[in-house]
């Protein structure tokens, strides 16, 4: 209840004011069944505006952070993630990742629409970064649908580092669905699984017009060498 009193009532119509999104491609999502919508990440407000402009309800994957406080802060934030369609992960230990996947997965097998930001964190600079494999992976074990958005102008509206929104135009890009049924039986290949991941990147970057760049956008906003596949630790899609 709370996910569509936040989209229609709660927050849809203040987003719609400042932002006054368009999505262009709608059709390319099912009205049934599940898929996974992979998106570019420039702004937190991603993750407001793909669901407000999608008929269907959007899950997003969190970290367990947003979930765990505690007093009246911590019990709001708990509120608000959980009700607007956030999926708390761990991302400490070894199986970070695999428990991630196995969130993800759970939600898929329901029908659900899963949103997944595959360059695992915001671009720090607008540019479009090197994907990560757990997304592709996902994708091969469920046999479902990626489609690729692109999110415009959302860096505009929420700058890096900003927390007040500015006035903007956003546009939401729905690409085609993409099939990934001739890679069946190949999953867990490294190499096969960054072909899937590349492809989608590449679809991304022609949606999107973006700049593409061939390092992990965390290993510029660390400042260190960028992790490999194996070392993935799945971001929150709000960060």
């Amino acid at each position: 209840m709370w996910y569509w009193l936040f989209k229609f009532v709660l927050m849809g119509p203040i987003l719609r004011l400042i932002g006054r999104p368009k999505v262009e491609g709608l059709e390319n999502i099912p009205a049934s069944g599940p898929a996974i919508l992979a998106s570019n990440h420039l702004a937190v407000v991603d993750s407001f505006y793909l669901p407000l402009m999608v008929p269907r309800r959007i899950y997003f994957l969190a970290k367990s952070e947003y979930f765990t406080g505690t007093g009246l802060k911590g019990g709001f934030q708990r509120w608000f993630f959980s009700s607007s369609g956030q999926i708390p992960i761990d991302r400490s230990g070894a199986d970070a990742a695999a428990g991630a996947l196995l969130s993800a997965r759970r939600m898929l097998d329901k029908g659900e629409l899963m949103g997944m930001y595959p360059e695992g964190t915001r671009s720090p600079d607008g540019r479009l970064f090197k994907g990560k494999t757990g997304l592709a992976r996902i994708a091969m074990e469920t046999g479902v649908p990626v489609i690729p958005v692109a999110m415009i102008g959302t860096d505009d509206l929420n700058p890096p580092g900003t927390t007040i929104p500015r006035l903007a135009r956003i546009t939401v890009k729905v690409g085609k669905p993409l099939d990934f049924s001739r890679f069946d039986g190949m999953t867990g290949n490294r190499f096969i699984e960054r072909a899937v991941t590349d492809e989608i990147m590449y679809e991304l970057m022609q949606l999107s017009g973006q700049q593409y760049v061939d390092v992990y956008a965390a290993s510029l906003k660390d400042k260190k060498p960028s992790a490999s596949d194996e070392d993935d630790r799945p971001e929150n899609p709000a960060a």
